[in-house]
């Protein structure tokens, strides 16, 4: 075999790895599911969402308040500040069944939630 039809099979097989690499991240990112979280009054709406299990969340939240907020989660590996009025999209990666808490860690003990994984 010559150098360059070495070259030309190398080529091949690191572009078809590039575009299959590539299928897979767009299969991924289609997979996950988004939910629908506010903050409104220092309280979230809906205080409980959900999820299917192994299955990557986003969550378009909104920050309706007059205050900005910190959107915390130890177990889900959340920390985002959203500023007052403001939107954010906070990516999840998929979890195992369960029950994770989040709060705002600016008014911890009243702003509390929870995502259940099923």
């Amino acid at each position: 075999m010559s150098f360059s039809n070495f070259v030309l099979k190398v080529s091949f097989v690191a572009m078809i790895a590039f575009a299959s690499c590539a299928i897979a991240a767009g299969a991924h990112a289609e997979s996950s599911v988004e939910i629908a979280l506010s903050y409104k009054d220092k309280k979230f709406d809906p205080p409980q969402i959900s999820a299917p299990a192994n299955t990557p969340i986003v969550i378009k939240f909104r920050n309706l308040d007059n205050d900005a907020m910190e959107l915390e989660s130890d177990s889900l590996h959340i920390e985002k500040v959203v500023a007052a009025g403001k939107d954010a999209t906070i990516k999840v990666r998929a979890q195992k069944p369960g029950r994770y808490e989040f709060f705002d860690e600016y008014n911890e003990k009243t702003a509390r939630g929870a995502l259940v994984v099923k």
